[in-house]
């Protein structure tokens, strides 16, 4: 299979929790229930009031260093000016979204929401992301990483709080009728028409530190396992109790592949078989394993089955976004936001939420 090298696998899993919170807002500010076990900030380390709680100029000053290396990842091999163009367009709506997650988790904590069953549940994804056995090595990996695990869990917890508000006071209000699936998938064929993939799961047994004389015992262990598959038994099941990959804590789930993503040997085989068909026993530079093919999509034009829940997303988005900025100009209209000079609220600057006398100056 695909070399998996673990301590990339972990960056990239961080990466991608960070990205999903910081493109809605791009900052995590802890909630005033945190920071009032912390020392009060001075007037001059404020950036801004919202209602009863504070972005920090340390705030502030971290989320422009995320931006900026989230910009300069997106951007890999950019030159610098168009790098540091970017980072200044997109800077311009920081505080903005700083003020509107602490708004969204303002308003959770109002409307008595809870997710820690939620957070408990995506911590433990991210830990299966990067195959790792228990919380405490994702706390090692989050703290190497140079962050703290109370803040990285605030991060995912404030994204949480936002999308459940953002699902109860706006989301409830968005329908979409089948016949709009139908017809954002007929005007836009482009967006489906794909290349031919593969979506895979392995049960595999690890010949590392055996013996030459050892492998045939391993290699007719695998033979057993596939053996009690093809007689009925659950492949997600068996991988869970038996394989010795790192996919096994998810039932052997491999993801799904393009040609030319996987091994020569490996691509040779699955690109071959159809949905639902098991490979042979095939030995890899470390063990011997077996092969499903979950599913097998074809080149071209996705049938609208396949591709329906995805077209649903997309015109949700499209018609979230108007309301949300509604719902969002509601809850500044009844809040109390204070910026001090020599910052930016965009959302003041264009007319969303204008300044009364008492928010113009700290």
């Amino acid at each position: 299979m695909k070399n998996r090298n673990h301590a990339s696998v972990l960056t990239s899993g961080f990466t991608s929790i960070f990205t999903l919170v910081a493109a809605a807002l791009l900052a995590a500010l802890l909630p005033a229930s945190v920071r009032a076990q912390a020392k009060p900030a001075a007037d001059a380390d404020i950036v801004a009031r919202v209602n009863n709680d504070v972005v920090t100029l340390s705030d502030y000053q971290k989320a422009e260093q995320q931006l900026r290396d989230e910009v300069t990842r997106d951007c890999q091999g950019c030159p610098q000016d168009k790098i540091d163009a970017q980072f200044k367009e997109q800077q311009k709506d920081l505080l903005r979204g700083m003020i509107d997650q602490s708004l969204f988790v303002q308003r959770a904590k109002d409307m008595g929401i809870s997710v820690e069953s939620d957070l408990a549940k995506r911590l433990d994804e991210v830990r299966k992301q990067n195959g790792l056995a228990t919380l405490d090595d994702l706390q090692k990996g989050v703290e190497a990483s140079g962050l703290t695990w109370e803040a990285y869990k605030t991060t995912i917890r404030n994204g949480l709080l936002q999308k459940e508000v953002v699902q109860r006071e706006v989301g409830s209000h968005v329908d979409i009728s089948r016949d709009e699936v139908k017809q954002y998938y007929d005007a836009h064929p482009q967006e489906f028409t794909l290349p031919e993939r593969v979506t895979l799961s392995e049960i595999s047994v690890s010949t590392e530190g055996k013996s030459p004389e050892e492998f045939a015992a391993v290699r007719a262990k695998v033979e057993g396992l596939r053996t009690s598959v093809l007689n009925g038994d659950d492949f997600n099941r068996v991988a869970q109790l038996y394989s010795q990959g790192s996919t096994a804590k998810d039932g052997g789930n491999l993801g799904t592949y393009k040609r030319g993503e996987l091994s020569p040997q490996i691509e040779a085989i699955v690109f071959q078989m159809s949905r639902g068909q098991i490979s042979d026993v095939i030995q890899t530079r470390t063990g011997f394993e077996f092969l499903l093919v979950d599913d097998h999509f074809q080149a071209g034009l996705q049938p609208l089955d396949k591709v329906e829940a995805d077209i649903f997303s997309t015109i949700r988005a499209q018609k979230l976004q108007p309301l949300l900025r509604d719902y969002l100009a509601e809850l500044r209209e009844q809040s109390n936001i204070i910026v001090k000079p020599g910052y930016n609220d965009s959302a003041l600057l264009s007319g969303t939420n204008a300044p009364s006398a008492d928010k113009s100056h700290l």
